[in-house]
């Protein structure tokens, strides 16, 4: 297994420029055939959250679904998947973004009864509280 940044998720999902598309399709190609995994930690998907919805103007609706394909990709590998699914969820019916919904998910897994945050659209998860 090895590991992928950020932009190679961003050209995976949006093949917006030719070349590193290219690229990428093969080494997703080349994962397959070897039925090999490219591993996408939490920050990454976090970042290419963030990505989406500030570079390429993602929407919500648009964000999570191309999340959700992101993670039924068999050619992936999470540090959590279960994790992200249910970050996900958070962050299509909050107002948290998904970063927050991350960072309380992976909290409550530690064993932290809650997250404290600052962020009134954070202090509305399950699992933060507003200071």
């Amino acid at each position: 297994m090895t590991g992928v940044d950020t932009n190679v998720l961003v050209r995976f999902l949006t093949q917006d420029d030719p070349g590193q598309a290219a690229r990428v399709n093969a080494l997703m190609a080349e994962a397959e055939a070897r039925d090999d995994r490219l591993f996408a930690n939490n920050v990454v998907v976090c970042e290419l959250i963030w990505v989406l919805e500030s570079g390429y103007g993602f929407d919500k609706a648009d964000t999570a679904h191309a999340v959700e394909l992101m993670l039924a990709t068999r050619q992936l590998a999470f540090e959590d998947r279960n994790l992200l699914r249910q970050a996900l969820g958070d962050y299509r019916t909050g107002k948290a973004d998904f970063a927050d919904c991350v960072i309380g998910r992976r909290n409550a897994a530690q064993s932290c009864a809650k997250t404290w945050t600052l962020d009134r659209g954070a202090a509305d998860l399950p699992f933060h509280e507003l200071l």
